[in-house]
């Protein structure tokens, strides 16, 4: 795999507990400046913590407890590179467990995705990750070869899984979000939503919920559909440069994936209590021509509502427009390759 990330150190050049101290000040900084040469390295925290370095920027956790009550979770970060606010709570995470600040019995995967991506800051290098996670895609492209390992890696860990298996898959908005953070529920093939994780995802403030009606190739629909895990892809704000995201405004989500951490049972509000708002995805948008426009100013917010018969987008021979009245555009963005989505459209959803 071609890299972008210049000079980088190899583990070799430290000692294990001059290793275990670097990663445990800045994981992600770490990661960005080193390789391990497809080399797994592991290490015994004083806590009896078992932590394992996978591959470039992925850790795992107790990765060989086989306690059937033991959960698997799935924390992924930086898919998009330029998606820096849940990248820093990630880092956070893994710094207070390898530090001793959290401790947990549970097995977790931390995945910071493209990092060749945030060395540039932006959002993939050659191709989007969130549209390859399929067995069925070959892409050559940087990203297409990283989705393969990440998807080998994902494989290994949920075949290993005695317990519940979760994937939160965090990241953040393009354009600024009348809801500003919200999740969407891969598509469950007629299985049954999860009201214990719409209230754990409230609990995050995380309260305005999406509800896929198709496959995709994104990260959280492989790790749904594939092993039947509660995931979900969850924005978190807007896109921002590292070191300029107002990190008080995720209190609640850091709080929470904590506690999903450290804690067997969670004590989560009763649904009805719940602020929650969902809604149904009713008209996926995919771009078909170079001359494909959005009829709306580039500042227009997600999630917000036109009227039946108003146009959304326009390409040649074809015109999009709302089903619905109050029907709302959700991550629009024309500037995509062909054949990929351009716009999402979502109407008002009752549970």
């Amino acid at each position: 795999m071609t890299r972008i990330r210049p000079k980088l150190k190899t583990y070799q050049t430290y000692c294990q507990r001059e290793l275990l101290d670097l990663i445990s000040k800045d994981f992600l900084d770490f990661s960005l400046t080193h390789t391990n040469n497809q080399q797994a390295y592991e290490f015994t925290l004083s806590n009896k913590t078992r932590v394992s370095i996978l591959a470039d920027g992925i850790l795992g956790v107790n990765l060989s407890s086989t306690n059937p009550k033991t959960k698997s979770i799935v924390l992924s970060c930086g898919v998009h590179g330029n998606e820096t606010a849940p990248i820093e709570i990630c880092n956070q995470l893994v710094s207070a467990i390898l530090k001793g600040e959290i401790t947990t019995t549970h097995r977790v995967l931390f995945i910071f995705g493209n990092l060749d991506a945030m060395v540039i800051a932006e959002r993939f290098v050659e191709e989007n990750l969130n549209r390859l996670f399929s067995r069925e895609i070959n892409s050559t492209s940087l990203e297409g070869k990283l989705a393969q390992q990440i998807m080998k890696i994902v494989d290994s860990f949920f075949d290993s899984a005695k317990g519940d298996k979760f994937h939160y898959d965090l990241h953040t908005a393009i354009r600024p979000s009348k809801n500003e953070k919200f999740a969407v529920y891969p598509f469950l093939h007629g299985g049954q939503y999860s009201k214990d994780q719409l209230r754990f995802l409230s609990a995050c403030d995380v309260n305005t919920i999406l509800l896929s009606q198709t496959p995709t190739a994104t990260f959280s629909y492989f790790s749904s559909f594939n092993y039947e895990a509660h995931a979900f892809t969850v924005e978190l704000g807007k896109v921002k440069p590292f070191g300029q995201n107002d990190m008080s405004s995720f209190t609640a989500v850091t709080r929470m994936l904590t506690e999903l951490l450290s804690e067997s049972n969670l004590q989560l509000p009763e649904f009805s209590e719940c602020p929650i708002e969902i809604f149904s995805v009713n008209q996926v948008i995919d771009k078909h021509y170079d001359d494909f426009k959005l009829h709306f100013a580039d500042e227009t917010a997600n999630f917000t509502a036109f009227s039946k018969g108003q146009i959304f987008a326009s390409e040649t021979s074809t015109t999009y427009k709302a089903e619905f009245d109050g029907e709302a555009i959700v991550f629009p963005n024309a500037n995509v390759a062909i054949g990929q989505r351009a716009l999402l459209t979502v109407i008002p959803y009752e549970l």
